[in-house]
């Protein structure tokens, strides 16, 4: 007589890995590179374009501010757009804006124009960023590989941070300021080429009413504080339209938290930030671009006010901290990350990060840059690379599919509220410090940024505390075993969403 055969559950196994996975890879680094590349090409660039386009000394901040508000404020409502329309489709849509933003704002023909140019510029950024992130969250279902994709998604992006500074200073130089903007336009049409052959994205979307009530409170609040960050560095904390900002954003903020408790479809949903995992590699995220922020324009200055370097040479002091970063994220991060975990590796990669600081704040007017300089930033950048693939696992894994946009942009919208604060308190510390000296002018502005260094270094410090501590086990999982594999939404430590969580994304 024969047995009935015992049912049995076959494991769940992640979707087959797409044999484009890598080309796609390629893209979304591109287009990440450009983003930050966008970032800090133009800083070069300013004193031609000031005395072209006639602008006040005042007006100036506004062709970096009104990029960083248009990017930082939005980032949040692009994330919801992507996981709703389709995130191939919005990265398209934001290359081609991005593009023609670019073109804009390089023939703009008063300040005006290239701040309204530049604003555009940011809020087409915000799409790219949002949906980028996520197609490599998504689009690499092994593990390993996907702590690969990562690594080098963001070793491309920090690149462009620094590699903007260089290119800056060639363009300027040899074209003239506008083709630091132009240069925006071949880069993105090269990737919306590249973008043809892409996997199509398959992963489930977010469906129903975007929550527009909670974008207003949601993007509104990150706009206003970064809005008042960027005020702060000429006008001082105390200014009453920095203070104001600062509260009204605060305001809107836990306005837009009250809201999002009660959505049908919210924006951000709840249970993305009721992780504490999660929630540190945020504020870590927060603390590194701050400092990473601190570090360029200490160095900056440094070798071209202290040292006497020109802007082009300048730029090339920074190559150092790309090759160590990606370097040290593509190879040490991707092999240490599966065996201590994105907690460990987080809070090594702060201390020793923290380490290239106070190296910094240890420099004279005469120090060299081979013997004092490059080790610090060597030192900064290896904690760099170590920690960021730790953040960006931490902070996108074990989020269902659907909500891997809005995930990424809330990566995002940690750091650039984090690079705001960081930027703002170091340019009015260092100010204010190097004003108070008594000394000459080069020892003046290297005492300022010593101070000013000081306060990254302790947020740093105080970030590695925060991923130390021990963090809650979520409901039937432990938090380790699911960091480490970090697939969304593919129950490898994360709860598997509903059909209520695939069908309300709440």
């Amino acid at each position: 007589m024969n047995a009935h055969p015992i049912p049995t559950t076959a494991p769940v196994q992640p979707p087959p890995a797409h044999p484009r996975r890598w080309w796609a890879l390629g893209v979304l680094g591109l287009a990440q590179l450009m983003i930050l590349l966008d970032s800090t090409i133009v800083s070069v660039a300013m004193p031609s374009l000031q005395t072209e386009l006639r602008m006040a000394d005042g007006d100036r901040p506004w062709v970096v501010t009104s990029y960083t508000v248009a990017f930082g404020g939005l980032l949040l409502l692009a994330g919801r757009i992507a996981d709703h329309a389709g995130r191939t489709r919005v990265f398209v849509a934001g290359l081609v804006g991005f593009a023609a933003a670019s073109a804009g704002a390089g023939v703009a023909p008063t300040a005006q124009a290239l701040f309204a140019a530049r604003a555009v510029q940011g809020a087409f950024a915000a799409l790219l960023a949002a949906s980028a992130l996520a197609l490599v969250a998504t689009g690499f279902p092994d593990p390993a590989e996907r702590r690969r994709a990562i690594a080098v998604f963001g070793a491309l992006g920090g690149a462009g941070a620094s590699l903007g500074v260089v290119l800056g200073g060639l363009l300027t130089q040899g074209f003239g300021w506008r083709w630091c903007l132009w240069v925006n336009v071949p880069i993105a049409l090269l990737a919306l080429l590249g973008a043809a052959w892409m996997p199509r994205d398959r992963s489930p979307r977010v469906h129903g009413r975007i929550d527009v009530s909670g974008a207003v409170l949601g993007c509104g609040g990150v706009t206003v504080v970064v809005y008042g960050c960027s005020r702060a560095e000429a006008d001082g904390w105390t200014a009453p339209l920095v203070l104001g900002a600062l509260l009204g954003g605060a305001a809107l903020l836990a306005a837009f938290a009250v809201r999002q408790t009660r959505a049908a479809v919210p924006l951000l949903p709840p249970r993305l930030v009721r992780d504490r995992g999660r929630v540190a590699a945020l504020l870590a995220g927060g603390a590194l671009m701050m400092a990473q922020l601190s570090v360029s324009l200490f160095l900056t200055y440094y070798l071209q006010t202290v040292l006497g370097w020109s802007a082009v040479a300048a730029g090339l002091g920074f190559l150092p901290i790309s090759i160590v970063t990606t370097a040290t994220a593509t190879q040490l991060g991707t092999r240490l990350l599966p065996r201590f975990g994105p907690r460990v590796m987080m809070t090594a990669g702060l201390c020793i990060a923290a380490g290239g600081l106070f190296q910094l704040t240890l420099l004279g007017p005469d120090s060299g840059y081979a013997t004092r300089v490059l080790p610090a930033l060597a030192t900064f950048a290896v904690g760099l690379g170590g920690s960021f693939l730790a953040i960006m696992n931490a902070a996108t894994s074990g989020v269902p599919a659907q909500d891997s946009g809005i995930a990424s942009a809330v990566v995002n919208s940690a750091q650039q509220v984090g690079g705001s604060i960081g930027s703002a308190v170091f340019n009015t510390v260092a100010a204010s410090t190097a004003a108070a000296f008594h000394g000459g002018a080069r020892a003046a502005t290297l005492h300022g940024f010593t101070i000013a260094v000081r306060y990254p270094l302790g947020t740093l410090l105080l970030a590695a505390v925060v991923t130390a501590a021990p963090l809650a086990r979520r409901r039937g999982h432990g938090l380790p075993d699911q960091a480490r594999t970090g697939l969304p939404g593919s129950g490898d430590g994360a709860p598997d969403a509903t059909p209520t969580d695939a069908r309300m994304g709440s």
